[in-house]
């Protein structure tokens, strides 16, 4: 029988299958092996719910796993995975909604772009707004090490992104 708190760890645990989710897939470019991910972070995690001592802490703990398993993954499967199409939001009108896909589609493949370190610290960082100390223990790496991978990324993109397309103008002008 769980207790109180291992029920309420567990029911966390299942609300944050949609973020562990983005987050594989953010990495790895597959819906197929992001749901293998979040499928083997759950298992982990439910397995090992009663090791977790602060429940503020289990988000960070949750990530790592996520990480942890990730890696574990990519070193069973020694694969490269090509990115897949976006996904659209709804837009008011046609032009709207194709430069949106046109933004969305290369921010997503700029990021693609990056080495794996490099996309794992800029999707925990700036799509599921982790602090640098959180992506730090999630990836087990020094803090300085997380901002100076934030920076070549952010540097790497912006230079992708300025890049002039075939129309002759960089992608953040466009969008500005």
């Amino acid at each position: 029988m769980l207790s109180v708190r291992q029920r309420e760890l567990c029911k966390r645990l299942k609300s944050s299958r949609g973020r562990l989710f983005r987050m594989a897939y953010a990495w790895s470019h597959d819906s197929d092996m992001a749901d293998e991910v979040v499928q083997l972070t759950m298992i982990k995690a439910m397995n090992n719910v009663d090791k977790v001592k602060d429940i503020h802490a289990l988000d960070g703990w949750l990530f790592r796993v996520l990480s942890n398993c990730f890696l574990d993954l990519c070193r069973k499967q020694r694969d490269e995975v090509d990115i897949d199409d976006i996904v659209l939001f709804d837009c008011d009108t046609p032009e709207s909604i194709h430069s949106k896909n046109e933004m969305l589609t290369a921010v997503k493949s700029a990021i693609a772009t990056l080495p794996f370190k490099h996309r794992q610290v800029v999707t925990l960082v700036d799509i599921e707004n982790f602090t640098y100390a959180e992506v730090a223990e999630i990836i087990d790496v020094p803090l300085g090490t997380i901002m100076s991978r934030l920076n070549r990324a952010r540097q790497t993109l912006k230079k992708v992104l300025n890049a002039p397309n075939e129309n002759h103008e960089s992608i953040l002008r466009v969008v500005q």
